[in-house]
């Protein structure tokens, strides 16, 4: 029976229990501009994990892990998949580049035996969208393109995604920094409903073929340049469908499985970071998925309720790479000695990584978004000969304090930063494994980034290997 309001007037021991709520995921997110160091500590979990999910971004992504003197560079597949009893889901968020995906695998198992049997441990989910569909084309874009060859082979989206920056520096004066990965446009297409999804790909090829040849013409309407071999194309993608038919599930299904059913240790690996989200980063300067903790629910099809610790990546001082405002930058010395030390440069990209010192409104920012239950701090070791460190710890624009993180970049250009300075340590951390190890002025460092975010640091990185993560806890 219902009341007036449409409750149940049914004594609560009468009502059907709420199901459990199931295994809890593990979350790893980036808390700047991404090149915190996600992938070693992902690495490090996955030692205990039965599974690790990607749920957004694509191949525009890089995480490095290195184990033992082997270096192992990730961008689409999660990284975690080097522990040989680990499953890897790439989840519906994802877009993915096919070619980039196998020849990725192919590279890292050419380093070492880590990625054995690296496709049986592999799931896709069937609504993951297919970036960069239409691998080669013929890009005749001497007006737009002046320093490209003139007839320079590229991928569909990635061909696009150049062109547009192109032509933002032509009309703006500036363009957006992208790694031109083609990211960008896949989100668009898939926004806009024209993507492809994998489920299209393997279901009626014939339909496939229809609206790839839709989706080729809008481009080509929209960027006369694009010269597309279409029917090459359709046969490329053609050969892939049987490599991948055996890896792809119903991501829904296979997700809600794993969340209830034995118990199991699931981890969830962020690409990019808080500061590159597409609502909360510092847009437009930023990538085109959702980078925080709500984009693991949409981007694996999960509710928020399995969500249990997230760990927040930060790194003992601040980079960015591209332009955007960056309120703490060291256009200096210091700056160079960061870049210099830490070896700043992007493992996508390939370009020199903008260095300053740390910013902790930023890192409380990011924490409002996705509330870390702890921190795993990387790099210390590059602050090891700094006499004096810096950190940025309030804003003020025009000499007045602001309570929070601005939205708009020409605020945020204005932003001077208040920054409170510590005593450095001027001692090699390389070596120390353990908190009580660490000089003193170290420790102290970490204290008072944990007293000001008033969140616990978990793990503290002085290198790059597994060994160099310190744990506290």
């Amino acid at each position: 029976p219902l009341n007036s309001r449409g409750a149940s007037q049914l004594p609560p021991t009468d009502r059907t229990p709420r199901p459990s709520v199931g295994n809890r995921v593990t979350v790893v997110l980036g808390a700047q501009w991404g090149d915190e160091g996600k992938g070693k500590v992902v690495d490090l979990l996955a030692q205990d994990a039965d599974m690790v999910c990607r749920c957004q971004g694509g191949n525009n992504a890089g995480h490095t892990v290195v184990v033992g003197s082997v270096e192992y560079n990730f961008h689409l597949l999660p990284s975690g998949i080097i522990s040989p009893k680990v499953t890897a889901f790439i989840g519906n968020g994802v877009v993915i580049h096919l070619p980039g995906l196998f020849e990725e695998a192919e590279k890292n198992q050419r380093k070492g035996n880590s990625l054995k049997g690296w496709e049986e441990r592999l799931i896709i989910s069937d609504r993951a969208h297919i970036g960069n569909v239409g691998a080669l084309l013929s890009l005749r874009c001497v007006r737009v393109c002046p320093l490209s060859p003139p007839s320079a082979v590229f991928d569909f989206h990635q061909a696009v995604d150049g062109v547009q920056e192109q032509q933002r520096q032509e009309q703006a004066g500036r363009n957006l920094g992208t790694t031109k990965k083609g990211i960008g446009p896949v989100y668009s297409a898939k926004a806009a409903r024209s993507g492809l999804r994998i489920c299209d790909l393997l279901a009626d090829f014939t339909q496939f073929s229809e609206r790839y040849k839709v989706l080729a013409k809008q481009y080509k309407a929209m960027y006369p340049t694009l010269e597309i071999d279409i029917e090459g194309e359709l046969g490329k993608l053609k050969d892939y469908v049987q490599r991948i038919k055996p890896m792809v599930r119903d991501g829904v299904h296979y997700m809600y499985e794993a969340l209830h059913g034995p118990p199991k240790k699931i981890l969830v690996e962020g690409a990019n970071a808080a500061l590159l989200d597409i609502d909360f980063g510092t847009y437009p300067f930023v990538t085109s998925s959702n980078c925080t903790v709500g984009g693991v629910c949409t981007g694996l099809g999960m509710p928020p309720q399995n969500v249990g610790e997230v760990y927040g990546v930060v790194k003992a001082y601040t980079t960015r790479v591209g332009i955007g405002a960056f309120p703490s930058e060291q256009s200096n010395e210091i700056g160079e000695l960061l870049q210099t030390r830490g070896k700043e440069v992007g493992v996508t990209t390939g370009r020199k990584r903008r260095c300053g010192w740390l910013d902790l409104v930023l890192i409380k920012y990011a924490h409002m978004i996705n509330g870390f239950t702890a921190l795993a701090l990387t790099k210390l070791d590059i602050l090891d000969v700094f006499p004096e460190i810096r950190v940025g710890v309030a804003y003020k624009v025009d000499n007045k304090p602001i309570p929070h993180f601005p939205a708009n970049q020409e605020v945020l250009q204005r932003v001077e930063v208040q920054y409170e300075t510590l005593p450095g340590w001027n001692s090699d951390t390389s070596a120390v494994r353990s908190f009580e190890e660490l000089p003193e002025n170290a420790q102290k460092y970490v204290h008072f980034i944990e007293e000001h975010l008033d969140v616990p640091v978990k793990w503290i990185g002085v290198g790059k290997s597994r060994e160099s993560m310190i744990q506290l806890f």
